[in-house]
C-alpha cells in the first residue's frame, strides 16, 4: 500500500513575528478607517465627478491654445533631456566613488553612498520646490530636480554595476600597476556598458512622467499650463492637456521600449 501523501501544514510562526503580524494588520485597518473614502463619500462624490468630466467636454482644440501647448511640450521633453543627460554624465563618477570594490577613497565612499540616498529618498517634487525657492520660478529648476532624481536613481544602479563587474580583467590590471582609473575606463566600463544604457534609458522615461508634473509647482513644463487651467476653471483646456500628457508618455514608453529591445 503506498504511503498517503499528507498535505502541506503551516509552520508555526515565533512569538515576535505573529506580534509583528498583528501589529501590520492593526495598523491596516487603523489606516483604512482614516484614510479610505466611506461608502457615503464616494456616493457624494460621483456625482461632482461626473459634472466635473462634463464640463471638461469638449476638449479646447482652438489653434492658439494647441501651439501654446505644443511649446510647453518642447519644454517638458527639454527639462527631461537636458536633467537626465547631466544626471547620467555625472551618476557614473559618484556611482564610482561610492562603489565598494573600486573606490579611491576608502571608508569615505559611505559619504557619496549617503549622498546617492538622499538625492533618492527626497521626492521630486520636495527637490522642485527647493530649487524653485532657491532659483526661482521657471524650467531651470525643473531641470535642476531631474538632474538630482537622476543621479539618485542612475547612481545607486550604476554603483551596483560597478561592484557587480567581472573581477578578473580588473586584477589583472591592478597586478600591472593600472590606477584606478585606468580599470575602471579600462575593464569596468565596458563591461557594465549595456547595463549602463538599460539605466539611463529607464532614467529618461521616468524623467518625462516626472517633468510632466514639475509645472505644478512652478518648475516649468506642461504641468504649469495644466496648474494655470484648473487654478481658472479652465477644465476644457486641462482635459486636452491631460490629453497630450497621456499620448507624451505612451510615445516615450514605446520608444524607450523599443530602444532596450535593439540593445538587447
Amino acid at each position: 500500500m503506498p504511503d498517503r501523501v499528507l498535505p502541506g501544514r503551516v509552520h508555526s510562526v515565533p512569538p515576535a513575528t505573529f506580534a509583528v503580524l498583528v501589529a501590520i494588520a492593526a495598523l491596516f485597518i487603523v489606516s483604512v478607517g482614516q484614510v479610505s473614502p466611506s461608502p457615503s463619500q464616494l456616493v457624494a462624490g460621483l456625482p461632482r465627478m461626473y459634472g466635473l468630466l462634463d464640463r471638461m467636454m469638449p476638449p479646447n482644440i482652438e489653434p492658439a491654445f494647441l501651439t501654446r501647448v505644443m511649446w510647453r511640450t518642447v519644454e517638458t521633453l527639454q527639462i527631461a533631456f537636458v536633467g537626465t543627460v547631466f544626471g547620467v554624465l555625472l551618476s557614473l563618477p559618484i556611482a564610482w566613488f561610492a562603489s565598494r570594490t573600486l573606490t579611491p577613497f576608502g571608508p569615505l565612499r559611505h559619504v557619496f553612498k549617503m549622498l546617492i540616498s538622499l538625492f533618492r529618498t527626497v521626492p521630486d517634487m520636495v527637490w522642485a520646490l527647493i530649487f524653485v525657492a532657491s532659483i526661482g520660478l521657471g524650467p531651470v529648476a525643473g531641470t535642476m530636480t531631474i538632474l538630482i532624481d537622476t543621479i539618485g536613481f542612475c547612481g545607486r544602479f550604476f554603483a551596483e554595476a560597478i561592484e557587480d563587474s567581472d573581477r578578473q580583467p580588473q586584477e589583472a590590471l591592478l597586478t600591472s600597476g593600472a590606477s584606478r582609473f585606468s580599470v575602471l575606463t579600462g575593464a569596468v566600463i565596458p563591461d557594465i556598458m549595456p547595463s549602463m544604457i538599460n539605466t539611463s534609458q529607464f532614467a529618461l522615461e521616468k524623467a518625462v512622467r516626472s517633468s510632466v508634473v514639475l509645472g505644478l509647482v512652478g518648475a516649468g513644463g506642461i504641468g504649469q499650463e495644466l496648474k494655470v487651467a484648473f487654478d481658472l476653471f479652465q477644465y476644457k483646456n486641462a482635459s486636452t492637456i491631460i490629453l497630450v500628457i497621456f499620448v507624451l508618455v505612451l510615445v516615450m514608453e514605446s520608444a524607450t521600449d523599443r530602444l532596450r529591445a535593439k540593445a538587447q
